[in-house]
């Protein structure tokens, strides 16, 4: 059964539909985490299987919009994948009073230079700054980092063309680069 034709189910009430979709998208879900969680701190609490049912879970919760194809599933679990990461990596760094940064890989087939591992937190400051400057070079990072949707996945979700999506993601890693690589400014 296809992911878009079981959300449609879902969004037209067939409690089933959920039931069958797990299955189908639990693999590439814990792909993704794993991806993400791949360069962690060896302490590192959260596991990838933690991570994927975090995300289903709130994915599936009310308040959420609900997706109407695979590729906006994918979209809406890296954001919230994000924010778990995040909320995490906050809860370790305010237990270790400022120590601990959660770390984690920021690649892909050309990746930045000299950026390889990025504090999470970091990254989310360094993206909510972006979206204020340029709303869909942030939303490409996170199709493509938190997501790990190719290029072409990346175009549909957005709804432009690959091309687009290939130059704002080097503009975006290029912004990322930059920022990550700065020494913290003196408050």
């Amino acid at each position: 059964m296809d992911v878009t034709v079981l959300l449609s189910r879902w969004r037209d009430g067939d409690v089933n539909a959920i039931e069958q979709l797990l299955p189908l998208v639990y693999g590439e879900l814990r792909n993704v985490a794993r991806a993400r969680l791949r360069n962690e701190r060896s302490d590192h609490t959260l596991q990838a299987t933690a991570l994927v049912h975090e995300a289903y879970i709130r994915l599936m919760g009310p308040g959420q919009p609900t997706p109407k194809n695979r590729t906006q599933f994918f979209a809406i679990a890296a954001r919230l994948m994000r924010e778990i990461l995040v909320d995490h990596a906050r809860k370790a760094r305010a237990q270790k009073r400022g120590g601990g940064k959660t770390l984690l890989a920021l690649s892909d087939d050309t990746p930045a230079p000299d950026v390889a591992v990025v504090d999470v937190i970091a990254l989310d400051e360094a993206l909510t700054a972006l979206a204020t400057l340029e709303q869909r070079l942030s939303q490409v990072v996170e199709l493509k980092f938190f997501a790990g949707l190719n290029i072409d996945e990346t175009a549909t979700a957005l709804d432009v063309s690959a091309a687009t999506v290939e130059r704002d993601w080097t503009i975006a890693k290029a912004w990322l680069h930059q920022r990550l690589s700065a020494p913290p400014s003196a408050e």
